[in-house]
């Protein structure tokens, strides 16, 4: 099976390079949470989110003049951690673009990892505009969040570690922002004949809207799960998930938020409401099968919010 610009190959080189850079993540048992669900957690990663494993292997390509001239990037917050973390290990300079109304949580966590902020985006888009303008300016190296090839596959090596715990899954359940994640472990798990089925907020439905488009199509995200605010998916994601079969269904935030509560309290996974996701689609009904692994992706919540959601404020 083809499965667009990232291919398994590329996930499997990409799980080659980052090896003994990244942490490899447990599945844990989710069957007091549904029947025959597994729980990917990638909220152990290093950053506390999957977002490492793409920064490293989009790093690991960089050549000696790239690296002089830094990165940037933009991001509400997971990707401005990861892109931190793994630029200070690089001694890279790194830069991230962001906007009123992100996680401060996240983005004093990248701050104090290293990285330069600019919040003067009044949102996503504007953000990427200055994230453009910046990279013409300075020549710096962009690290995409989720529309790079290297990002994407090494996004996607969280699938191939499901296939080596789980040989049996037949769904893999992943929530969805801009779409690297879902596109990357579409181009590992796929070509073995695996479902893969995408989750996305009702306000914020990206990956949806540019799949009935066939390309790109600009969103105003409206959620509570931050993580998944992207202001549109990336061509190469929606390519991979068009070749690849992906199904994609909504969630609402009271789900997302019930889910949240569930996986702390009977997985004691600390996670963040975007990381959710995947099990609001389970719990809801919106996803069937014999052996199904939850990617719970993340656990950067500011306490206030993870508070009231817990609390059921």
């Amino acid at each position: 099976m083809s499965v667009g610009p990232v291919t398994r190959d590329d996930v499997v080189r990409a799980a080659e390079t980052i090896r003994g850079r990244v942490r490899r993540t447990p599945l844990l048992d989710g069957s007091d949470i549904a029947p025959r669900l597994s729980l990917k957690a990638e909220l152990f990663q290093h950053g506390g989110s999957f977002k490492a494993r793409g920064v490293t292997n989009r790093l690991a390509a960089m050549t000696a003049g790239e690296r002089e001239r830094g990165v940037a990037g933009a991001s509400a917050g997971n990707h401005a951690i990861a892109l931190a973390w793994g630029a200070a290990g690089e001694g890279l300079d790194s830069l991230v673009f962001s906007w009123s109304g992100a996680s401060t949580f996240k983005l004093d966590r990248a701050s104090a990892l290293g990285a330069r902020i600019d919040m003067e985006a009044d949102d996503p888009s504007d953000a990427f505009a200055r994230l453009e303008e910046h990279l013409e300016r300075s020549g710096a190296t962009l690290v995409h969040p989720f529309d790079d090839p290297l990002v994407m596959a090494g996004q996607g090596t969280v699938g191939l570690e499901i296939l080596e715990d789980a040989p049996g899954v037949d769904v893999v359940v992943v929530p969805v922002g801009g779409g690297g994640l879902i596109g990357g472990i579409a181009a590992a798990v796929a070509p073995r004949g695996v479902r893969v089925v995408g989750v996305e907020p009702e306000g914020s439905a990206a990956l949806l809207r540019g799949l009935e488009a066939g390309e790109p199509v600009p969103v105003a995200p409206e959620t509570i799960a931050s993580g998944l605010d992207a202001p549109f998916a990336g061509t190469r994601a929606l390519q991979v998930c068009a070749a690849a079969g992906v199904e994609v269904v909504t969630v609402t935030d009271a789900q997302i938020a019930e889910a949240m509560r569930r996986l702390y309290a009977e997985a004691k996974l600390a996670c963040e409401p975007a990381a959710a996701a995947g099990v609001a689609a389970v719990l809801a009904g919106a996803v069937e099968g014999d052996s199904i692994v939850a990617v719970v992706s993340g656990g950067n919540v500011g306490p206030e919010i993870a508070s009231d959601i817990l609390a059921g404020r």
